[in-house]
């Protein structure tokens, strides 16, 4: 019966597993055959011998001056009989024989052994893999289980889900692969390993290995949105002022990050630098597109409004909504992108609803036009800033009730719209002259 004790070692070493848990195990599961073959509810006990490996089960009775529960409780005379050196308060024990153990109540221990070790193995993983979450990782792909890619990590099986891969990879039997660690889950049916080819953290993993300013934490990554096999965007600032965070990350003729590109098979990586200035940041990340001004619609929610060129729309909005959608996630806020026409549009419709219910002319106040001033344009036909912006001086002081007095506050207002400081030469305003400046809209 010494092989008992050569399996159990045997299986402790395959599963990392300590052999007296093992040991405990079959004990359990011999206890659970005892009970189901003598249909018994005494106290059962379960003893192997170190030297021939046998397991003994014993039937444990507690002695007592009076008996109450025959099944559990023996008395002091009775216990006599079977030990002379018996006292109250000690007990007796009454060996079974485990031959009459049949082949139901084997298999039955055998599937509570394999339960036994099965919890065990699943708490040794826990206990070894959920620190090293987040971890870059090197496994063999040893096999494919429907659409999941069933990994060895050396001690353990690993799973990668379908969710976890890029739609741009595939990797056959034997690939050995770069991977992070995504999480460990100690019950359910994934228990075990997590994989993860497609979580933003694997792209940082790959920028900490690539770029040493990151590794010495001289450029720190600050955000990361990815949609794996087509975009990742990743925002990083530098803790040195002589350092270029971008600079860094790109490397020499863009030696760094090609070699992360060539990783991920081609997908597409932006690398931004951060900034903590909302409307910064959001110009940044919305690149390759070119951003005309951005308007914080909602601090408290944190709701912004991006206006761009007619041109550079499609470019903003990306494919599928993909380029703003990635802008959005890294810099945690919602973004409505609009183009000019659709901003312009949108303000004359404004505009014509104030007009029609009579409400002052709020738009052209709130960039400091009195008000007096404001409904003259408007009855003019002069309905919003951009129109404003767009007429030379001779035509604005056409309009009847405006006059030349007010030019100098109406360019105010419009270079307050167009975020330019007003520098009109009062003299030529006041003598009726234009201004090189004036003709045609503020540059933005």
């Amino acid at each position: 019966m010494g092989t008992i004790y050569q399996s159990i070692e045997m299986l402790s070493k395959e599963k990392g597993i300590d052999p007296q848990v093992i040991i405990e195990a079959v004990k359990d599961a011999i206890l659970v055959a005892a009970r189901k073959q003598f249909k018994t509810n005494e106290e059962l006990v379960a003893e192997m011998d170190e030297k021939t490996g046998m397991i003994q089960i014993f039937g444990v009775k507690k002695i007592v001056a009076e008996v109450t529960d025959k099944l559990r409780e023996i008395s002091l005379n009775d216990a006599l009989v079977q030990d002379p050196r018996a006292v109250v308060g000690g007990e007796v024990r009454t060996k079974l024989r485990t031959e009459a153990l049949g082949r139901i109540s084997a298999q039955t221990a055998k599937q509570v052994i394999m339960q036994k070790v099965r919890e065990a193995e699943r708490d040794t993983i826990f206990s070894e893999f959920h620190n090293r979450v987040g971890e870059l990782s090197t496994c063999t792909i040893k096999r494919v289980e429907g659409q999941d890619l069933i990994c060895d990590l050396g001690k353990t099986e690993a799973r990668m889900p379908k969710k976890e891969q890029s739609r741009l990879e595939s990797f056959n039997i034997g690939d050995r692969v770069r991977c992070v660690i995504k999480s460990v889950e100690r019950s359910g049916k994934n228990s075990g390993v997590i994989l993860s080819r497609a979580d933003c953290e694997f792209v940082k993993r790959l920028f900490e290995q690539e770029v040493p300013e990151i590794y010495d934490n001289t450029v720190v990554i600050k955000a990361c949105a990815r949609e794996a096999g087509e975009r990742t965007k990743i925002a990083v600032a530098s803790r040195d002022r002589d350092v270029d965070s971008v600079g860094a990350c790109v490397g020499m003729k863009g030696m760094r990050v090609q070699s992360i590109i060539r990783e991920l098979r081609g997908e597409k990586i932006d690398i931004i630098e951060h900034s903590e200035d909302p409307v910064a940041f959001a110009t940044h990340a919305l690149s390759p597109a070119k951003i005309s001004r951005v308007a914080i619609l909602d601090l408290g929610s944190k709701h912004m409004e991006v206006i761009v060129d007619d041109s550079q729309l499609s470019l903003a909005i990306g494919k599928k909504g993909q380029n703003v959608r990635l802008a959005a996630k890294l810099i945690g806020w919602k973004i409505d992108i609009k183009s000019e026409e659709e901003k312009r549009q949108e303000v004359e419709l404004q505009m014509a609803s104030l007009t029609n219910s009579g409400a002052p002319v709020s738009v052209l106040i709130d960039f400091g036009l009195p008000e007096a001033v404001a409904e003259q344009l408007l009855a003019g036909g002069v309905a919003t800033v951009e129109k404003l912006g767009s007429m030379t001086p001779e035509q604005i002081i056409a309009v009847p009730g405006v006059g030349s007095e007010n030019m100098e506050k109406i360019g105010e207002a419009v270079n307050a719209y167009y975020g330019t400081p007003y520098e009109a030469a009062p003299e030529a305003v006041a003598a009726g002259e234009s201004p090189a400046e004036e003709n045609g809209p503020p540059a933005e």
